[in-house]
């Protein structure tokens, strides 16, 4: 038997998408008589099967939208959620959601599902050590709409919903510089994320343009959680000429590095002051409380569902990025000899 062939191969052969070519073989409306006679008789001759999956979709079946994050505890991604689920269930939707876990192989396994349960559109945020998008093709070759938001890949052909996280963490850094401090350790995320690749250029942006130097002992990658902020502060804080500040590219591991000064007795803001990234819960609650930079959790999921439903409803895919605005918001943590205004 020869190779099957697929959507994909028809939209090449036509010049054009894989979501025309599947609006074209169920008869949408939007789709005009002519290509719709193109791609039925290109379908014929070249002896293309419809997927029972995508004809489900095409026929509006399905009422279900796939959600895949990489942990589901923590405020941001389960403020995301609830801003999808928002807008899902007012178009007569419901969600599914799944979990990575940051594991290459969980995240596979999650598309193949989705697409098996026949879903209607897929929404992800990439784990930490994903660098082969080949999996997330399967998605798009079905015709089915694939958004990716906050930890969004790098490739310009797809639709990312994302923060500015370069100004985002250039607030931060600029913040502790007009705070006095002088030397800032920045602990940063895997480079394979585009996210975490502007938070350490919007850090080194800041202090460039305060003409402070940039020691690269002061910036160390690691995996962001509690138990690597601690271990990682607690090397930091053995050099001989310490940092005087930490911004960390997450409020777990900026947790973990207040946790080690406080059992060092080192105070925090007068001798080192902290800053986190993504206004997790707790922050709030921390003693001192932690500066951090909101990410507009619910927002993204607001706006990463209307998009699929823009892409449901459009003939044409556009490869575009939505980009927001993240807030500083500046607590004790940071405030070195001054007062919290309210």
């Amino acid at each position: 038997m020869g190779k099957r062939v697929t959507i994909q191969d028809l939209a090449k052969e036509l010049d054009t998408t894989p979501s025309t070519i599947s609006r074209a073989l169920h008869d949408h409306p939007g789709i005009s008589k002519t290509m719709t006679k193109k791609v039925k008789e290109l379908a014929k001759k070249r002896n293309y099967r419809v997927n029972s999956v995508a004809s489900s979709l095409r026929a509006g079946k399905s009422k279900t939208i796939g959600v895949i994050v990489p942990m589901i505890n923590r405020d941001f991604f389960a403020n995301v959620i609830s801003g999808i689920e928002d807008v899902a269930f007012q178009n007569g939707f419901n969600v599914i959601i799944c979990q990575s876990d940051n594991k290459v192989e969980k995240e596979i396994q999650h598309i193949n599902t989705l697409i098996s349960s026949g879903v209607a559109g897929v929404l992800v945020s990439l784990g930490f050590d994903t660098t082969d998008y080949a999996p997330f093709n399967k998605i798009s070759q079905l015709g089915i709409p694939l958004i990716f938001f906050d930890r969004a890949p790098e490739h310009e052909k797809s639709i990312k919903i994302v923060n500015n996280d370069k100004a985002g963490a250039y607030k931060a850094v600029k913040h502790l510089i007009e705070m006095g401090y002088q030397r800032i350790a920045h602990l940063c995320g895997p480079s394979n994320l585009p996210l975490y690749k502007e938070r350490k250029e919007g850090y080194l942006d800041a202090l460039r343009d305060a003409g402070l130097p940039v020691e690269e002992r002061l910036i160390i990658t690691h995996n962001l959680t509690r138990e690597a902020g601690y271990n990682i502060t607690k090397k930091l804080m053995k050099y001989k000429n310490p940092p005087d500040a930490i911004f960390s590219a997450s409020d777990y591991s900026a947790l973990g590095a207040l946790l080690y000064l406080k059992e060092e007795r080192i105070k925090v803001p007068e001798e080192v002051g902290i800053v986190g990234f993504s206004n997790e819960g707790f922050t709030k609650l921390t003693g001192p409380e932690l500066s951090t930079v909101d990410q507009h959790g619910k927002e993204i999921g607001k706006y990463s569902a209307k998009v699929f439903f823009e892409e449901m409803a459009s003939d044409v895919f556009i490869p575009r990025t939505i980009i927001l605005d993240p807030k500083l918001i500046v607590r004790r943590s940071s405030l070195r000899n001054q007062k919290l205004s309210d």
